[in-house]
């Protein structure tokens, strides 16, 4: 990819069409999925205002059969998908909390951490992560975002900055070289990945560890999860063209597992080649991938299964709607956006979305519709005789909490197949 282009492309704020792989520069991409035009996940109009325009960016899923990478066919501007007012927090989520306590045992496991270890944590956030690192060892985020100030309320320093190699330079320069870097749900993320994996390896220590986790994109076929197709998703990795991306950058896979977060994601654990010894995981994982056998033909069955799950899910809320019965939305993460948009769904279908309390979400619309988010205890002052699990990966969580809560309703699950669950 030309990288001028895309520098000149971002001082615009527009985006980048790839015309060629993202990591390996294979110009044959074969289009796969096509999703329509989307809109940024994270540009949240507030309840009440009236609409105006808004920019749908095309959802087009590419394949490269050289380096077997599944990638978006559009690089929109970080400024436009990461806004100082980004909404997420990965500590209001109880899976992510415990999946982060877990890296950090892991971690302590396979290296000999001590306080003048310097652990940082690439998109940091609300600090949940570094959070399991800061009472053995020194610790540091970084992070675009205003939600950072919630890690420095903790006691976690964060620089507010996109990860670049000024931000890197300041680091070692105040605090020295990383013996772990970790880089989990933003590794897919960015925009100019082999300027991002320099910066990784100028920050890393000669035997430090670099630990990311990304959406695994066999699960992401096995459960049919179109909904994790956004804008900030650009690459859909799975161990192999994660593999080939880092061997190319002079790291290798010494470890790597996959991980329930956010639906089926992958974590992998890479070195600088010789450093550390190749764990069984690698190679049992590589194999697995070949037997499930990642190729054009399987991404078209699963386009196909994408389509038939779209139509069944309309004709399911079509059939409650006719009875005239109340719908629900359950949560508001990233992933409903899209399900919502590319399903159609408006407020005429879903009454509403519900958020746990002090969500930054609430308040504002579902992202291209009217569809408003409130608070969650609306669910059960109304009602509703449906709920619509939007945060459906993790549907046996949800279900149990809120029937303990006093939902009497029934659940509808929208993927990988549409079902309800009956009180």
């Amino acid at each position: 990819m030309d990288k001028t282009k895309a520098k000149s492309a971002f001082n615009t704020g527009s985006s980048i069409v790839v015309e060629q792989c993202q990591v390996c520069d294979y110009p044959d991409l074969e289009q796969v999925l096509f999703l329509g035009y989307l809109p940024s996940v994270n540009k949240m109009a507030a309840v009440g205002e009236l609409p105006r325009q808004q920019e749908g960016y095309p959802a087009l899923l590419l394949y490269c059969p050289r380096c077997q990478l599944v990638q978006l066919g559009l690089i929109v501007d970080p400024k436009i998908l990461f806004p100082p007012e980004y909404p997420y927090t990965g500590g209001t989520t109880r899976i992510l909390r415990e999946n982060f306590a877990e890296l950090y045992s892991e971690c302590c496991s396979m290296v000999d951490l001590g306080r003048e270890d310097l652990v940082v944590d690439i998109g940091s956030n609300d600090g949940t992560l570094l959070s399991n690192f800061v009472s053995r060892t020194r610790v540091q985020g970084i992070t675009p975002e205003d939600i950072g100030n919630l890690a420095v309320e903790r006691g976690i320093p964060v620089i507010s900055s996109y990860f670049n190699r000024d931000a890197v330079e300041r680091i070692v320069a105040q605090e020295g070289k990383a013996r772990v870097i970790t880089a989990t749900n933003v590794f897919a993320h960015m925009e100019n990945i082999h300027q991002a994996m320099d910066c990784i390896l100028e920050l890393l220590a000669t035997q430090g560890l670099f630990i990311s986790e990304s959406h695994y994109l066999i699960s992401l076929l096995e459960t049919l999860q179109y909904d994790t197709i956004y804008h900030e998703h650009l690459r859909y990795y799975s161990l192999r063209s994660l593999k080939y991306l880092l061997e190319m950058h002079g790291l290798e896979i010494i470890h790597c597992k996959r991980i329930p977060t956010h639906g089926g994601s992958l974590r992998v654990y890479a070195a600088r080649k010789g450093c550390y010894p190749v764990r069984d995981s690698v190679n049992a994982l590589l194999r697995s991938e070949g037997a499930f056998n990642v190729n054009k033909q399987t991404l078209l069955q699963f386009k196909e299964q994408v389509v038939i799950s779209k139509l069944e899910l309309l004709s399911l809320l079509a059939g409650i709607k006719s009875e005239r019965k109340r719908i629900y939305g359950i949560s508001a993460p990233s992933r409903a956006s899209t399900l919502i948009n590319y399903t159609g769904i408006d407020e005429g279908i879903l009454d509403c979305v519900l958020e746990i309390k002090g969500s930054h979400k609430i308040g504002k619309y579902v992202p291209g519709t009217l569809i408003p988010i409130v608070e969650e205890s609306r669910l059960f002052e109304d009602q509703p005789e449906y709920a619509l699990l939007l945060s459906w990966h993790i549907a046996d969580e949800l279900t149990v909490k809120l029937k303990e809560k006093g939902f009497k309703g029934d659940f509808i699950i929208p993927l990988p197949r549409p079902r309800i669950v009956a009180r």
